[in-house]
This record gives structure tokens, sequence and C-alpha cells, in this order.
């Protein structure tokens, strides 16, 4: 019998293999968004800088004021409020816009343009204040580390509330949509970076340093 006659005669086993999974494309960080992350690191090592530099020269000064004649809590803790809460309304922008939904995205939007507004208008409040009771950034070594670490916090404040007003302006004119959010997401990003710094400069300098 021929292997022909032998295959045709007997019964056929089939041979299932387990098909294997379909291979999911791999997800990269796109060129700009690895500039933001090297941005944000080189960013967190300057900040890091001048928070230790802030702590060690803290208590050293000869002539007054201290941080705990100076430093007034209410005000601050009602500015960290708004800041921190701008990391939830920023989240919810950028959530509403990959869903589709331009309305909600600007009004979320808005919304966290006009919180980082209100921080630094609190921001500006206390600084005069303290300038009326002489602590300058020429005073003695608190008023030189504390300005220049706040400062640097409310400088990126403001150069994140600007981009996020030019995004505005674009969504206004159809020009930020679902298609293009990965730019918002990298202003996302910055934004709840310059939140979290100020959880750690509140801590040290409100807290601890008082």
């Amino acid at each position: 019998m021929s292997v022909a006659e032998t295959t045709m005669a007997g019964p056929t086993t089939a041979h299932t293999f387990p098909v294997p999974p379909a291979i999911a494309p791999e997800r990269m960080l796109s060129p700009g968004q690895w500039g933001m992350v090297s941005f944000l690191v080189s960013e967190a090592a300057l900040f890091s800088t001048l928070i230790v530099t802030y702590i060690f020269y803290l208590g050293r000064d000869v002539v007054g004021p201290t941080p705990a004649e100076a430093l007034r809590l209410p005000l601050v803790l009602c500015t960290t409020a708004c800041l921190l809460s701008s990391s939830a309304t920023i989240h919810r922008a950028e959530k509403t816009l990959r869903q589709g939904s331009q309305f909600r995205f600007l009004q979320w939007w808005t919304a966290t343009i006009a919180l980082g507004a209100v921080f630094l208008g609190g921001t500006a409040f206390e600084w005069r204040d303290l300038i009326e009771r002489h602590l300058t950034i020429g005073r003695n070594l608190f008023g030189t580390t504390y300005y220049t670490l706040v400062g640097l916090h409310a400088f990126h404040v403001t150069a994140g509330v600007l981009v996020m007003l030019i995004v505005l302006g674009l969504a206004i004119r159809r020009q930020v949509g679902a298609a293009n959010h990965a730019a918002v997401g990298m202003v996302s990003w910055y934004w709840h970076f310059v939140d979290g710094v100020w959880v750690v400069v509140f801590t040290v300098v409100y807290l601890i340093g008082r």
C-alpha cells in the first residue's frame, strides 16, 4: 500500500497549534516628550540645589526678621490649596480633550489658568507684606535664600500660566484638539512638576523652617 493510500485509508489527525498573540506596538516617548523629560530633570536638580542651600543657611542669621517672625501661614495655605487644585483641573482638561470634548476642555483649562493666577497674586501680596516688614532679598541670609527659592518657583508658575494662555488662544481658534493632544500633555507634565516642587518648597520653608 502506498503512502497516499495509507493516508486516505486511515483517519486523519488534525494538529492545532496556539495562535501567538498579536504584537502590540511599543509605546515610546516622542522626541518632544524626551526633551520635556530632560528639561524637568535639569529643573529638579536646580531646585534641589536651592532647597539644600536654604536648609544649610537656615538659622544662621544674626539679624532678623526670622522665618517665624516674617512668614504667615494662613495666606500661603490658601494659595497652596489653589495651586494643588490646579493639578486636578489640568488633568481633567487633558482627559476631556482626549475624549474630544472641546468645550469642557476650555472650561477646565481656563480654571487651571485662574488658579495659577490666584497663586501668583497671593505670592505678590505676601512679598509686599514681607517688604513692608523689612524682609528684603539683601536683609539677611533668610531673605536671600527665601526670595531666590520662592521667586524661582513663582517664575516657573508665571511661565506655565503664559504657555497655558497661548494654548487657550489656540484652542479657542480650534487649533487644539484630540488629534494633537500630545502638546497639551507636555504642558500638563510641566504643571504637575511645578506643583510637586511647591509641595517640597512649602514643607521646607513654611513648615520645617519655621
